[in-house]
């Protein structure tokens, strides 16, 4: 539970990082960016795999790269339905969308060494 609670605070903290690096993304607060992150990640867990079914072909003909424009109309989507987020166009969405991935691949690997997979013992 430790672990969740300490990844949504790290990619709400990345988020944050992503406003001050990016003028076209705007975050009211770190209370804003919480919410912006849980929201982000609802639709990566429901909407995102709709989407990906749905633009298969496209996502196969391009060799997988249709997946940054997946990832920016969910980072765009998310933007939509709160007010303290803002993004501002779709090369925003598309560059914050893909920083936030790749800030989202380091929390997880720094939390995977701070916090290793248990192992289950034989009785």
């Amino acid at each position: 539970m430790t672990k969740i609670f300490l990844k949504w605070f790290l990619s709400a903290s990345a988020l944050l990082l992503l406003a001050w690096l990016d003028q076209g993304i705007i975050i009211n607060g770190f209370g804003s960016a919480l919410l912006a992150s849980f929201v982000i990640g609802l639709l990566n867990l429901i909407v995102r795999p709709i989407l990906f079914i749905l633009t298969l072909p496209v996502t196969i003909l391009t060799l997988g790269l249709f997946l940054f424009v997946i990832n920016a109309f969910v980072f765009l989507m998310a933007s939509s339905f709160l007010e303290g987020f803002q993004v501002i166009g779709f090369g925003n969405a598309l560059v914050g969308s893909i920083l936030y991935s790749v800030l989202g691949i380091i929390i997880d690997s720094a939390l995977e060494r701070l916090f290793p997979p248990r192992r289950l013992q034989a009785p």
